[in-house]
């Protein structure tokens, strides 16, 4: 009977946009600023990819990460939910609980294969050495693998990387060069000089305690894109769809870049060729990611959702183009980035929207695109259906997208922000249409407009509270 009841709703799905199953890839950048991109106006860093691929669909001019910081951010895409449903409170903390209801759960469920590539950052991937920020041996404490969440196999770091060589421990400071352990250095070819090759302690794993150890060198993007596109043909020749999720390190510290990607940016100062180089590096793969697509004869019927986990690190040459502050924070530069979604048989090319979006928004949306509902209606999700704005329809948002982060949490509708970085004494307001930079705190002119945010805003935070204690399990 559920078999039957499914055939049907993906009967009517085919009639709306075009074919019943599309491949779905969720990729995203570490650290990428709004304005690092060209669809954003960058006229600098070079993306042509990327451009072409925001032209030939629909360019999110707001749209949100879910977090001020990655791990948060990651945990909405695949479930739909606030983070702090969840425990994820910032970066290296909480994991993904098997309660939760995740998207490629859902989705094997309609008979797609799906993989994880690049970055998890959602609980540890071994606990037989000591890997990256947590893991450790016989430590099991945030032991979450992604084939433990809904994926059938998965490419992945537990953290970060270099994103050249990424193995491999970048050299000390170089006074020469003007290098350092915080902004980035030239690629592992330019900088051994004679020293010992140490590695960065951060490991690429595909199995339960089975490291790669192969075809781990040059470019970090290119090494994840070797193993994304092998999983896609090989879907493709078994006439299955597929889910993909293809987190890039990218341009998150350690910022390392090949001589190729820097001499782009010779003019530059060093920090900026690393910097800038590294993300024309990952568009290039995106370019190669969007040809075998078409190669396979593919693209048509694939969704593509492109985004960053937050804003740019504090002190990089990364841009939040007009917006306030950086990563950590909720003001805009901190969680407003660069986004968009191509999908020739779905969606029209050559739109644009400045409608709010959020990476929670990702579940809810593909569940409606294929005509399947969630799997449990009394779980609160935070996230919106969007099929009727990207249908081209006159939509709006119904649903404010609340945030958190440590001290700092802020209530944002379609034209306002209530936002506070002392956890609820005090608190601004901001007219984001009209003031997008958020240089103008309005409070005190619209005490009414305060209350009301900050007693929906009280009533979620309760809500997630609730969740975090395991309410919805």
């Amino acid at each position: 009977m559920k078999l039957s009841y499914c055939s049907v709703l993906l009967f009517f799905s085919t009639m709306i946009v075009g074919q019943s199953s599309p491949n779905i890839i969720l990729v995203m950048c570490d650290d990428l600023g709004w304005g690092d991109v060209g669809f954003n106006g960058n006229q600098v860093i070079q993306t042509p990819h990327l451009d072409r691929m925001a032209a030939k669909g629909i360019r999110f001019d707001r749209f949100y990460a879910a977090g001020a910081v990655c791990s948060p951010t990651r945990a909405s895409c695949i479930t739909g939910r606030n983070p702090y449903r969840m425990g994820i409170y910032t970066a290296n903390a909480g994991h993904m609980k098997t309660e939760e209801i995740t998207l490629p759960e859902i989705l094997r469920t309609q008979g797609y294969t799906s993989g994880h590539f690049g970055k998890w950052h959602l609980g540890t991937l071994t606990a037989m050495i000591q890997d990256a920020n947590r893991g450790r041996p016989r430590d099991y404490t945030h032991y979450s693998l992604p084939t433990a969440n809904g994926y059938d196999r998965y490419f992945c770091t537990e953290s970060k990387v270099p994103t050249w060589d990424p193995m491999i421990k970048p050299v000390e400071f170089d006074t020469e060069k003007g290098e350092s352990l915080r902004y980035g250095w030239a690629a592992i070819e330019d900088q051994r000089r004679g020293k010992e090759i140490e590695t960065y302690g951060t490991y690429y794993w595909e199995g339960p305690e089975s490291m790669v150890l192969k075809n781990v060198e040059g470019d970090n993007s290119r090494v994840i894109m070797d193993r994304v596109l092998p999983f896609i043909k090989s879907a493709v020749h078994a006439h299955r769809p597929f889910f993909a999720t293809v987190w890039f390190h990218t341009p998150h510290l350690p910022v390392v870049t090949g001589k190729k990607y820097r001499e782009q940016y010779a003019e530059y100062t060093h920090e900026e060729q690393l910097y800038y180089g590294t993300i024309s590096a990952m568009d290039e793969q995106m370019g190669r990611l969007w040809s075998m697509l078409e190669d396979l004869g593919v693209a048509e019927q694939t969704m593509i959702w492109f985004c960053s986990d937050n804003g740019p690190e504090n002190g990089t040459p990364g841009t939040t183009g007009p917006f306030r502050e950086r990563k950590r924070s909720l003001y805009e530069g901190g969680v407003r980035v660069p986004a968009f979604l191509v999908w020739p048989n779905g969606i029209d090319a050559g739109q644009s929207t400045a409608i709010p979006a959020v990476t929670s928004d990702y579940l809810p949306t593909i569940l409606s695109f294929l005509g399947q509902s969630y799997p449990d209606p009394d779980r609160p999700l935070d996230g919106q259906d969007l099929t009727a704005l990207l249908r081209g329809a006159d939509a709006k948002r119904s649903k404010p997208i609340g945030f958190q982060n440590r001290d700092r949490i802020s209530w944002v509708t379609e034209q306002y922000k209530l936002i506070s970085t002392d956890r609820g004494k005090t608190f601004e307001l901001y007219n984001l249409v009209q003031d997008p930079s958020e240089t103008t705190n309005i409070a005190e002119n619209h005490p009414q407009l305060v209350d009301q945010y900050r007693s929906a805003l009280e009533t979620w935070l309760e809500s997630c509270r609730k969740s975090d204690e395991g309410a919805d399990y």
